[in-house]
């Protein structure tokens, strides 16, 4: 029996994949359907993306049951599906391979000349995302995988037929172990993930673990303004991108026009591309850079570059604006570590408006627990506060921690055990020239939607 996975990925052998309706599934299976596959697979529940799935052509059943993997050579399963699954514990009674979802794209980005992963403890899914553009720009004609939606492509993926596969890659269970980059990025990184990282210091080793899947003659692109990517990376060789740094690539002449900024990229001192930003902040210039410096070392014209990054508006829960209600504007962010809401509060604070009303619902136990004082300190930048409690996600709240615990140090802030009772008191505060942020990266996001209806 084959123990690699490159060893099923052909075509004709049949395929199961538990939890097909997910964020990053779907589109393998896509791919895999694409290679000429026979795909099948279930999940929890209906949804648009298992209708689109079975309009291709690929049985989707619904819950998961032993008898779904019948006639299956192997599983791919998604990270939150466990051994007690009775489609996982089915498939290896039956001596049935199970892969895990990151080794299976590892296994598809063997098959592409250029593989760029973008890695990153913050920012990932937003590079992911312009670097799309660009290639797009380019009519490279990119084969790709975002953790989140992207307006040009109407969904979070793509299946090209260029020789550049571009993948937002993420360290969470040391998943992108599992890839074979031939240019990676590491835009950042931070203590984050610590129900799976012991510290900073484990997270920094994975990180170097994956910049060195690097194959002699491909590139890491690394942020040299970032102290913790440069204490991962030591001693590799590197392509730097920075704009406060010394670095191969450079941002010059920053300016800025209603809060969005442009700048010239400069290579090893010579002038590349000219950028203008549709998206503010100083962290949205670090990224562009990072898609621009991978373009850069994969042979990209600077016009492709500029097109590209020009045509960027965000990409979906990236402060992306919901509406307007009483004269307040809305906006909701992704934004889930301290790090994140500080470049997401310093971005908002430069845009002019009277109050910025933050309503912020943290994302597991854990990590409010590991980050509370971070949390508490950045949260305090916002004028006003609203505390959802704390999305639950994979975890059991055996810690017995609660939002009310950040409201209680944070002055003024307000705790809502509910989202209707979040979407009340965002109604309640609402007032002209107000900047209204929903924040996290749950079901937060709901509560401004609701609002505005």
């Amino acid at each position: 029996m084959p123990s690699n996975i490159r060893d099923f990925i052909r075509p004709g052998c049949r395929v199961h994949l538990c939890g097909i309706g997910g964020v990053s599934m779907s589109p393998l299976a896509e791919v895999l359907h694409t290679m000429g596959l026979q795909v099948h697979g279930s999940d929890m529940q209906e949804s648009p993306t298992v209708v689109r799935l079975r309009s291709l052509g690929i049985q989707v059943a619904i819950g998961h049951r032993a008898e779904n993997i019948q006639g299956a050579e192997f599983l791919v399963r998604t990270a939150a599906v466990h051994d007690d699954n009775p489609e996982i514990a089915a498939a290896h009674a039956a001596g049935i391979p199970v892969f895990e979802r990151a080794e299976a794209w590892g296994a598809i980005m063997q098959g592409y000349r250029n593989a760029l992963c973008i890695a990153g403890t913050h920012g990932k899914t937003t590079t992911t995302s312009m670097a799309t553009h660009v290639f797009m720009a380019a009519q490279a004609d990119p084969t790709v995988m975002i953790g989140g939606t992207l307006p040009l492509l109407h969904s979070g993926y793509r299946v090209g037929g260029g020789d550049t596969i571009i993948l937002e890659s993420c360290e969470y269970c040391n998943s992108f172990l599992h890839f074979f980059p031939t240019v990676a990025v590491v835009l950042n990184v931070e203590a984050d993930h610590l129900d799976f990282f012991k510290d900073l210091q484990d997270v920094q080793h994975s990180f170097r673990r994956f910049a060195q899947l690097v194959p002699p003659g491909g590139t890491v692109v690394a942020n040299a303004d970032d102290k913790n990517t440069m204490e991962a990376l030591k001693g590799l060789p590197l392509f730097t991108f920075a704009v406060r740094s010394d670095a191969d690539c450079k941002a010059e002449h920053i300016a800025y026009t209603n809060g969005l900024p442009a700048f010239d990229v400069v290579v090893h001192g010579k002038h590349y591309a000219h950028v203008e930003l549709q998206v503010g902040g100083e962290h949205n210039i670090l990224n562009a850079l990072a898609a621009a410096a991978a373009a850069y070392v994969l042979g990209l014209p600077a016009q492709a570059v500029e097109k590209g990054l020009a045509t960027f508006t965000g990409a979906g829960r990236r402060f992306e604006y919901k509406g307007e209600y009483h004269g307040a504007k809305i906006y909701d962010d992704y934004a889930h570590h301290p790090g994140e809401l500080h470049m997401l509060l310093n971005m908002s604070k430069s845009l002019g408006y009277r109050r910025i009303i933050c309503a912020f619902q943290p994302h597991t136990y854990t990590r409010t627990k590991a980050l509370f004082p971070q949390f508490v300190e950045e949260l305090k930048r916002a004028d006003l506060v609203v505390l959802a409690e704390i999305y639950a996600a994979r975890e059991q709240n055996t810690i017995g921690i609660s939002s009310k615990d950040l409201a209680a140090e944070i002055p003024g802030a307000v705790y809502c055990a509910t989202l209707p009772e979040v979407t009340e008191t965002l109604r309640q505060l609402a007032r002209p020239g107000d900047l209204i942020l929903t924040v996290g990266a749950g079901d937060i996001y709901t509560a401004g939607e609701a609002l505005l209806h």
